[in-house]
């Protein structure tokens, strides 16, 4: 296979209720990535779009279509991914394959949603949907209420207590609004919030709390990828794709015997680590998926960055802040800076391109030295997929 770089990103604002279509934001975040590569509308040979909820938001299907046309990509072959919240991490996934593979020279892919346009009531019930309709959801299942029960089993098999899981919660929300005060494109980039905000917050799914939980959000992340000779005609400052991986979960009560673990995550990360040569050891810095702060210490661990029971301990001793063993969603996260969920995983890539390059010493989160990181992004019950991202290779 061929070497993959992503020479271009691109990022809108995370927001509730904008005003802006899902093409319409696509299509800044994809000028925005377009002119960062260099790159023009014919340069472009395939264009892939996570998105999950267009046709319930905005009553709008094929919106790759439009999407193409209005960027003046015209007759190329456009795609929507669909897999949750982990659908441009998909996408991603895809595109990397087929320029490997030397089908494609450059393709454009990211996601794009409006989540909040479809009200709380459907937006609640949709997003439900991304677990078993037949047998969860009639019983009263959501996703606060899936990771609440993942959180109350974590404690018991962890030997955890519950108190101090609680505190270790807290702790993973008051980090990531932290970071998302100082990423100008987050959801909440003016709120900073207490651990005592935290565990005492309204109760959603217990022990959820409202600030455990990440919000609905509208917005777009996009990237150009290249393959290598290409990209060194386009930048100087390529991140290469270096590993990925992709796995699947049944329903939930099917994955009882691994549980609170992850299992398609881990299956998908080793995957993406073999093929990169790297181990959990050598990543710089991860943007994970924090849907829920229970989820935050759940996927570290999935992860390798420390082992069943034991991740809280890193949010405890900082070592997940910048400066520490394993930087942890220095973007704020989806918990602060927001959850858009078709474009979720192509903001994770965004990031840690953007990190890999040196680019966030004027936002005051740059973490120095880093040469590997890790995107990791959950859809639904269990689909998993986990890119690695290197620069120097």
């Amino acid at each position: 296979m061929r070497k993959v770089a992503i020479v271009g990103t691109g990022h809108t604002d995370f927001v509730s209720d904008g005003p802006k279509t899902e093409v319409e934001m696509f299509c800044e975040a994809a000028t925005e990535a377009m002119e960062e590569a260099s790159v023009t509308p014919k340069d472009i040979q395939a264009l892939y779009c996570g998105n999950v909820f267009g046709d319930f938001a905005e009553g709008q299907g094929m919106i790759q279509s439009y999407i193409a046309n209005e960027l003046g990509c015209h007759h190329i072959p456009a795609t929507r991914f669909e897999g949750a919240c982990a659908s441009a991490t998909l996408a991603i996934r895809d595109a990397f394959i087929w320029v490997a593979s030397g089908f494609y020279d450059v393709v454009l892919v990211g996601g794009t949603e409006k989540a909040t346009a479809m009200g709380t009531p459907l937006a609640t019930r949709t997003f439900a949907m991304g677990s078993d309709g037949k047998y969860e959801f009639p019983a009263g299942i959501t996703f606060p209420g899936f990771f609440a029960l993942l959180a109350n089993l974590y404690s018991a098999n962890y030997d955890v207590p519950m108190e101090r899981l609680r505190e270790q919660m807290s702790m993973v929300s008051v980090q990531s609004h932290f970071y998302g005060t100082k990423n100008p494109h987050a959801q909440f980039k003016h709120k900073e919030v207490t651990a005592e905000q935290v565990s005492k917050g309204f109760m959603v799914a217990s022990p959820l709390r409202l600030l455990d939980c990440c919000p609905f959000s509208d917005g777009a992340a996009a990237l150009v990828v290249a393959s290598e000779e290409k990209a060194r005609e386009l930048t100087d400052k390529p991140v290469y794709i270096t590993g990925v991986g992709q796995a699947s979960s049944p329903r939930l009560s099917a994955q009882a015997p691994f549980l609170p673990r992850i299992r398609a995550r881990e299956v998908s990360v080793k995957q993406a680590y073999d093929m990169a040569g790297v181990g959990p050891q050598d990543i710089d810095l991860c943007e994970l998926h924090d849907c829920f702060s229970i989820a935050s210490l759940i996927a570290a661990e999935n992860l390798g960055f420390a082992e069943n029971g034991k991740a809280g301990e890193l949010w405890e001793k900082g070592e997940t802040k910048i400066g520490g063993k394993i930087p942890i969603n220095i973007s704020g996260g989806l918990k602060a800076k927001g959850h858009p969920i078709g474009a979720t995983g192509a903001s994770q890539a965004c990031e840690v391109a953007r990190q890999l390059r040196g680019d966030m010493d004027s936002e005051g989160r740059q973490v120095e030295g880093a040469k590997i990181g890790l995107v990791d992004t959950l859809g639904g019950d269990g689909i998993i997929s986990n890119l690695v991202l290197q620069t120097n290779v």
